[in-house]
């Protein structure tokens, strides 16, 4: 069930230490579960009015890829997946909302931007802070990340859950 509570226009920072990015996929031929997390490194919501208007920019840190396996995490982070070290930087920019509840953006992963839509599934107001939850489906082989085909999973389903706070100086 979808919950959008209408905040009040502004800008609103992501609180790194409040969000998670979450994601599951499958690998050795779909058989085995994997999940995971990423780091969120920075983010900005700013709500407008009306709300089709409003944007959305995240910055995630590849390097902070965890699935609690180090051996497939250094691996992810390699230049055969994220290439972490050369590009360390994950983001995500949407301009616009379509039908309060999609994000339509684009995604950009080791250089390369491919349009992505992120679904809002829930927005909470609580005074000046809101609680966000988004989900998306990410098929890697977009980006050009084909490494491991067959073994790695190609579509990865993500879970945001974010806490913002609006800036009051920009009210």
């Amino acid at each position: 069930m979808t919950t959008i509570e209408a905040p009040t226009t502004g800008r609103y920072r992501i609180e790194p230490s409040e969000t998670t990015i979450s994601f599951a996929t499958r690998h050795f031929f779909g058989l085995a579960p994997v999940r995971g997390t990423f780091a969120l490194r920075e983010g900005v919501v700013h709500v407008a009015e009306p709300v089709a208007a409003s944007m959305v920019r995240v910055t995630v840190d590849a390097r902070r890829f965890d699935t609690g396996h180090t051996v497939r995490d250094d691996n992810v982070r390699s230049p055969r997946f994220l290439d972490a070290a050369r590009c360390p930087d994950i983001t995500f920019v949407a301009n616009g909302v379509a039908d309060g509840q999609v994000a339509r953006g684009t995604l950009t992963v080791r250089g390369r931007t491919e349009p992505l839509d992120v679904r809002i599934d829930e927005v909470r107001a609580f005074g000046d802070r809101l609680h966000i939850r988004a989900s998306a489906e990410v098929d890697r082989y977009a980006w050009g990340i084909t490494a491991m085909k067959g073994m790695t999973g190609r579509r990865l389903r993500f879970t945001l859950s974010a806490v913002a706070t609006r800036d009051l100086g920009e009210a």
